[in-house]
């Protein structure tokens, strides 16, 4: 099931992401460290009604971020469709207990079925240029690379912004 988050989830949340990021660091990609994601990031989504989390037999598996707004450091990158109404996708991260079982699959399905229910252009993001497994995963999904930007507190490695037409 996917529902809202509140704020007792984000301890959850947060031991869910730093398992993620353990594994990530284990497997050579460093996308995520002490500084990000945060409990400060987490609370905000909460506020703005963006965060959201599938839970499978009452456990939080997997968390997902869809927001109307476009962060600073999206301005360059040359869009597919107007920066009028598009939905962004931030923190999608599966427990690595159970990731391999369809559950990011299905917080993407949610948030495309989101965008097109809400009359939104596209649906935009990012991905960790090292994480060769996550940009394949938004491909055959039918997202387009189109172009680079850089976080320098999460890494000196730049991340590849995505869009899907809806």
């Amino acid at each position: 099931m996917i529902r809202k988050a509140t704020s007792i989830d984000i301890e959850f949340i947060l031991l869910l992401t730093k398992a993620c990021a353990k594994n990530m660091i284990k497997n050579g990609i460093f996308q995520w460290n002490e500084h990000y994601p945060n409990a400060e990031a987490f609370e905000q989504d909460i506020a703005r009604n963006e965060l959201y989390v599938l839970t499978n037999q009452n456990t939080i598996v997997g968390t997902i971020v869809m927001s109307s707004f476009m962060d600073e450091e999206y301005q360059s990158v040359h869009w597919l469709t107007p920066n009028t109404k598009n939905l962004y996708i931030h923190r999608l991260a599966v427990h690595p207990d159970y990731q391999g079982c369809g559950f990011a699959q299905q917080l993407m399905s949610f948030a495309e079925h989101f965008g097109k229910e809400n009359k939104y252009l596209s649906i935009r993001l990012d991905t960790f240029s090292q994480n060769d497994r996550n940009q394949r995963f938004y491909e055959l999904r039918g997202y387009q690379r189109l172009g680079s930007i850089y976080f320098p507190k999460q890494s000196e490695h730049p991340f590849y912004c995505y869009e899907r037409i809806l």
